[in-house]
């Protein structure tokens, strides 16, 4: 059983937390963070994700719910790990952007690292493939519908951001 940590409209930490699955009530909020790969010369890392998950066969950037007692750093460094075999030191993750919908506090977030594809230790269950994705590429896998509707609408918003990588 996962539990997450339950913030108010104002991202203050209200001590009390989520059980993963159950309903939101109104005014509270989870937090979610999400980080763009890069390796410095214009590509992103992409995973695909595993059958039996939603959006299941599309590709997305690393990311996951903040357990109960995390900071946002300390679960994006969790998630990379889980994801994707990257270790990073919570230092290193470069903070973009925040944003928020229903029930959720996105954090989004850039490191640099040069990983090759044959180093990356995809996680069972979560993720099936990677690859490397110059800008062209995933505009057209957003085109061709390849990349989950919510992580491409996420991308279209911080892509001048990541262009400056």
């Amino acid at each position: 059983m996962e539990y997450n940590d339950i913030y108010d409209e104002n991202r203050r930490l209200t001590g009390r937390v989520h059980r993963r699955g159950s309903p939101w009530k109104p005014g509270e909020y989870g937090l979610v963070v999400c980080v763009w790969v890069y390796d410095g010369r214009g590509n992103l890392l992409l995973t695909r994700r595993a059958p039996g998950k939603s959006f299941a066969g599309t590709w997305e950037n690393s990311g996951g719910a903040a357990k109960a007692g995390e900071t946002s750093r300390q679960a994006i460094a969790r998630e990379l790990f889980e994801e994707t075999g990257i270790r990073a030191e919570e230092s290193e993750f470069e903070w973009m952007c925040s944003d928020r919908d229903a029930h959720t506090i996105y954090d989004f977030y850039c490191l640099r690292r040069e990983t090759p594809l044959k180093d990356i230790v995809l996680l069972p269950g979560e993720t099936d493939g990677v690859q490397w994705a110059s800008f062209p590429q995933i505009h057209e896998m957003i085109r061709s519908r390849q990349i989950c509707r919510i992580i491409a609408g996420q991308f279209l918003r911080q892509e001048p951001m990541l262009r400056q990588k």
